[in-house]
């Protein structure tokens, strides 16, 4: 057993880019574990991770073999017939094999396989030192890292993500001798850029992360990012409120100090007039600062910066932070006031001019396309019409607003405020911004049932217009977002349980479009509609999915294609509970047999089954079992429990054995023949009334 020696490597630079900086130390660590692996060293992992910080990478793996095992190799010779003469001397070509291996011939061994018995050179050679492979390890994984532009400095032809300083290489106690990016391995790091700016001595790899600490660098980005979250905890409990940490903005500031310090900062209230979502976002993306939130999550006029410094005068840097932001929120403030001169409605008016899309018209004309598609919906769902016209009316309005315009990400929550201080209703107000729900994969869809309408109204409107335009995606290209405005569409119509006829909603749209992109006489066939309605079927294959639907349930419910996705997803469930049934693969296969024998059927089916043509006891059974079957699941299949029809379908299964039994379907008497045929196809009919079950079937 080759001795175990931890390994410390650790690639100092100038500061890495911050996005980049987990994924590029994620790359290093693999590529030295993938090249320590591939030579056939042994490694004790543990628990080991990357460790970076913006000024170095690192890998620290506990144990590590010195040397690599023996290599042992076989090399198959030429077979006794072609290797020796009929006086048992070797022949040229074993003479050559021989010489090749470098041994006489005498000292080759012998093996056997399926044509017989042939030379074969076996030898052992002694694993090389882990230290002379490290050098070529090490700029393997450097070749390999995810470097799209890479940096040169100084007059080397050599280039990595940014400027490299030094460089760690030890096992054990030893230095490992090896020149990587021009710079010789020693076992000298270098502490805080600030606070210990001179090298730190490494005796042995264990020693690595305690003695960086202790020169104020905390390597571990996790443990970095437990320090952040505890500190602008305290910090805004401090202030009396509670600090908003997202999850992007904290992996940033993670990435950005070696030594996170908070620093609780403040700016005048009056700003806090100017709606918080503008504020916040200032804050988060601009200069990753935390927000500290009341009680009630209303934003205070607290924040909190995270230093990479502890400071001795934490007010002046406090003073620093504030200084920063408050510009930002200055002009927030002032594009918010110029807003509210001008008022939501009057914004409007700019609309007429900005081009939605060529063939599609103004962004004025999709609004009015959008107030007939919510005002037609509305009804539907026991919302007012007039409240869905006037706020589809207004929905686009604040894209004209100088707040939009320099915070684009606050289309729609803008207009929210604004048509509060201007007066609309609160459900208007809310509708206005909800329209965007979902505005990204996994966000709630809008809460409120005016702005579910709305929402609908919009993404049908986008899908139809896209899809007459000639927007359809492909490949990777969406520039409409017609993939997420499917899904979009499709979630809030089922998350909210509305039963909308969607083929009907489709024609609706499609009837409203500019006459330029409807479609031509030729098209009259309703094929876009039918397309569109595929598109977002096909949408909810990746929804269902994430919810662990399996594909042949989904499938088994799109065969039928039906008119209303909420209708869909109560199908969707019923199909999961009957395939847990312990007749449900029986009836499956079953089904999917009468569906093979009615395909290939000649001569027209009779409708109803003839009492006096069921000469066998199990068809009679069977045909008795069916109408009880369909008399008691009619009033259920009109209520859509589907759950109920399939359970009380699940009962037919012994006679429905029975019948493939003993019965021959095909007779040779035609009327029997069809009699039974249209059995079938009662009962084919009624399992297939829920979803196409045979899909169940394996």
């Amino acid at each position: 057993m080759s001795t175990m020696q931890p390994l410390l490597i650790e690639l100092g630079t100038e500061e890495l880019p911050v996005k980049a900086l987990p994924g590029l130390a994620q790359a290093f660590f693999d590529g030295v574990v993938d090249g320590l692996s591939k030579r056939g060293v042994a490694i004790e992992r543990g628990d080991a991770k990357p460790l970076s910080t913006p000024r170095r990478l690192a890998v620290l793996l506990p144990g590590v073999a010195v040397e690599q095992p023996e290599q042992h190799s076989e090399v198959l010779g030429p077979y006794l017939n072609i290797a020796l003469d009929a006086e048992g001397q070797p022949t040229k070509a074993l003479q050559g094999f021989a010489a090749k291996a470098g041994i006489d011939w005498t000292a080759l061994e012998r093996t056997t396989d399926a044509k017989g018995e042939r030379f074969v050179h076996r030898s052992t050679t002694p694993g090389a030192r882990t230290a002379t492979l490290l050098p070529e390890i090490l700029r393997e994984a450097i070749a390999a890292m995810p470097i799209p532009k890479p940096m040169r400095w100084g007059s080397h032809t050599y280039g990595f993500a940014r400027p490299v300083h030094w460089l760690v290489l030890l096992h054990g106690p030893d230095i490992i001798e090896a020149e990587v990016l021009g710079l010789k391995a020693d076992r000298m790091s270098r502490g805080h850029r600030f606070m210990h700016d001179k090298t730190v001595w490494l005796s042995a790899p264990e020693d690595y992360v305690a003695s960086l600490q202790a020169a104020y660098v905390l390597v571990d980005a996790d443990a970095r990012r437990t320090r952040i979250v505890e500190q602008v905890n305290a910090a805004a409990a401090q202030a009396g409120g509670q600090a908003r940490i997202t999850p992007d903005n904290l992996e940033q500031v993670v990435n950005l100090v070696e030594w996170p310090a908070p620093v609780l900062c403040s700016f005048e209230r009056e700003f806090l007039a100017v709606p918080q979502e503008a504020l916040i976002e200032t804050m988060e993306i601009n200069q990753k600062f935390f927000p500290v939130l009341d009680a009630g999550g209303k934003l205070t006029e607290k924040f909190i910066g995270i230093a990479n410094i502890d400071s001795k005068d934490v007010a002046e840097v406090a003073k620093g932070y504030e200084r920063v932001i408050r510009p930002r929120f200055s002009d927030a403030k002032f594009f918010f006031d110029e807003d509210l001169k001008q008022g939501l409605e009057s914004m409007g008016d700019g609309l007429k001019t900005v081009t939605y899309q060529a063939k599609l018209g103004s962004v004025a004309d999709k609004v009015a396309r959008v107030a007939a598609l919510a005002e037609a919906i509305a009804p539907q769902v026991g919302v007012e019409p007039v409240l869905a016209k006037r706020a589809a009316v207004l929905a686009k309005n604040d894209l004209q607003s100088r707040m939009v315009n320099e915070f684009p990400e606050l289309q729609g929550i803008a207009g929210r405020h604004y048509a509060v201080v201007g007066g609309e209703s609160p459900e208007v107000a809310l509708a206005i911004d909800e329209a965007y729900q979902p505005r990204f994969g996994g966000d709630d869809i809008a809460l409120s049932p005016l702005g579910k309408v709305l929402a609908i109204a919009e993404r049908l409107d986008t899908l139809a217009g896209g899809f007459a335009a000639g927007l359809k995606p492909t490949g990777n290209k969406d520039p409409f977002a017609l993939r997420r405005n499917a899904l979009g569409l499709a979630r809030t119509v089922i998350e909210s349980g509305f039963d909308l006829d969607l083929r009907a909603l489709i024609g609706t749209a499609v009837a409203g479009l500019p006459a330029g992109v409807q479609p031509s006489a030729e098209r009259k066939t309703d094929a876009l509609p039918q397309e569109l309605y595929d598109f977002i079927i096909d949408r909810l294959r990746g929804y269902y999915a994430d919810k662990g639907v399996p594909a042949t349930h989904f499938n088994a419910v799109a065969e039928l294609k039906p008119a209303s996705l909420y209708d869909f997803d109560r199908r969707i469930d019923a199909i999961g509970t009957f395939a847990a049934l312990p007749e449900a693969e029986a009836l499956a296969a079953a089904n999917k047999r009468i569906r093979n024998i009615l395909r290939k059927a000649e001569g027209e089916i009779p409708g109803m089954i003839d009492p006096a043509l069921l000469a066998e006891p199990a068809e009679s059974e069977l045909a008795e079992a069916v109408e009880a079957a369909i008399d008691d699941s009619n009033a259920s299949l009109h209520q859509k429990d589907y759950v109920s029809v399939l359970n009380r379908l699940a009962r037919l299964r012994p006679q429905v054995d029975a019948f493939f039994d003993a019965v021959m379907v095909n007779a040779e008497d035609p009327a029997l023949r069809a009699n039974r045929l249209a059995l079938l196809k009662r009962l084919g009919d009624r399992l297939g009334s829920v979803a196409a079950i045979e899909h169940l079937s394996n």
